[in-house]
């Protein structure tokens, strides 16, 4: 498997960037790898979910596409093939979110990792999460479920036309889901000022290398069913993965 490094190497070849010394940005992974922050994430989050773009930001409809394909003893079996679906390498380096990106991407970001902020951000000297271990699973043509939901969305889009053009046609699947093996959170601030951090247990492994008054730096490594944090979306017009 390639390895940070090189990893890095090809992220700023194919971006004309140049990285020394640092971690890729998130913003830069996330241009790479054409993969978008979801709007909010828990561990039943599943792929195909349904989700709106206002110009600005995501919004999940609620849906899933499996809903208008299956029903019964289907849509059940369908689910749990989406849970199943396996988690394999991302070959997308380690990386990290700055103080300001995260004040760019908003509150909803910690969360996603489980890192609850009591305080503002703003007030921080310095706060970062590095992003370790990236996973991804997909849907694709050649497997399951990729392959039963592909075959049913063709007939889905002719024979209830009217409910696809409302529901799915422009609108967005997460047809790629992105998970973390574990993350790195780093806070520095003043004595004093009102800022901390803190973590949901369940699942989650918490190291913590310092903790003091002014600073802060949390390793957290994630066990059992996993949330997401970033898909690939594809617009429903355009979900054809042959």
């Amino acid at each position: 498997m390639q390895n940070n490094q090189q990893l890095t190497d090809l992220l700023a070849l194919d971006l004309g960037l140049n990285i020394v010394n640092r971690r890729p940005y998130a913003k830069e992974v996330f241009k790479w790898q054409d993969m978008d922050l979801l709007p909010h994430s828990s561990t039943d989050t599943l792929l195909c979910e349904i989700f709106e773009w206002n110009g600005r930001n995501w919004r999940t409809t609620g849906n899933n596409l499996i809903g208008f394909l299956f029903s019964g003893e289907n849509l059940s079996f369908m689910k749990n093939q989406l849970i199943n679906v396996p988690k394999n390498p991302a070959l997308i380096p380690d990386f990290e979110f700055t103080k300001e990106s995260m004040l760019e991407y908003g509150l909803s970001l910690p969360s996603l990792f489980n890192i609850g902020i009591n305080g503002n951000i703003k007030s921080a000297k310095d706060f970062s999460v590095k992003v370790n271990g990236v996973t991804k699973s997909r849907i694709t043509n050649i497997d399951s479920p990729g392959i039963e939901i592909l075959r049913n969305y063709s007939e889905f889009t002719q024979n209830k036309s009217k409910t696809y053009r409302k529901n799915v046609k422009f609108n967005f699947l997460s047809t790629s889901l992105f998970y973390a093996e574990s993350v790195e959170v780093y806070l520095e601030k003043d004595s004093g000022v009102a800022l901390d951090v803190s973590f949901q247990t369940k699942d989650v492994e918490v190291e913590a290398k310092i903790n003091t008054d002014t600073k802060k730096n949390f390793v957290l490594k994630y066990t059992g069913n996993q949330s997401p944090f970033a898909a690939k979306f594809t617009k429903g017009k355009d979900f054809d993965i042959s």
